[in-house]
């Protein structure tokens, strides 16, 4: 799978949850449990798999009836966050995006609602947060951060 950028039109995005599990971590904040296990399960295998392959896959960490995952593989379809193709006489499931493009597609939905909140209280948390966490990322931070303002100058 290509590392393109998550789409921006809405038609194309996956249909994410428009709230947060915050008790969640990752995929699992945008997606049901189940619905994130299986996902990984679909990343893991980098190829088109059949839903008897994906269930093989997730079975091994967490008991759950292969119609349970058909269902949900048919859940991520209908979300728009995995393809369903006929051949050799099964479905295949692709991701329609690889973890690194949803993860900052899901980041870019959690941030645009968090905004609400306000932009200096989200910018002044989400340095605070990475100066306990993460200090090195806190540069990282400032590069994009100028990045973004030379771009913006040159527009």
């Amino acid at each position: 799978m290509s590392k393109a950028k998550p789409p921006r039109a809405t038609e194309n995005a996956p249909k994410l949850h428009d709230s947060l599990r915050l008790s969640a971590t990752g995929v699992g904040m945008v997606l049901g449990d189940l619905e994130a296990r299986v996902l990984r399960a679909v990343w893991s295998m980098n190829a088109p798999a059949t839903a008897r392959a994906i269930h093989e896959r997730v079975v091994r960490a967490h008991a759950i009836s292969p119609l349970t995952t058909i269902t949900v593989l048919n859940r991520l379809v209908a979300k728009g966050v995995l393809d369903r193709d006929r051949a050799s006489g099964a479905y295949h499931y692709t991701a329609r995006m690889d973890e690194p493009a949803f993860m900052a597609h899901a980041s870019r939905r959690a941030v645009e609602g968090i905004l609400s909140f306000g932009p200096d209280a989200v910018a002044a948390s989400l340095v605070d947060v990475l100066a306990e966490r993460q200090p090195t990322q806190l540069e990282a931070l400032a590069r994009l951060i100028r990045r973004r303002l030379r771009e913006r100058g040159n527009e």
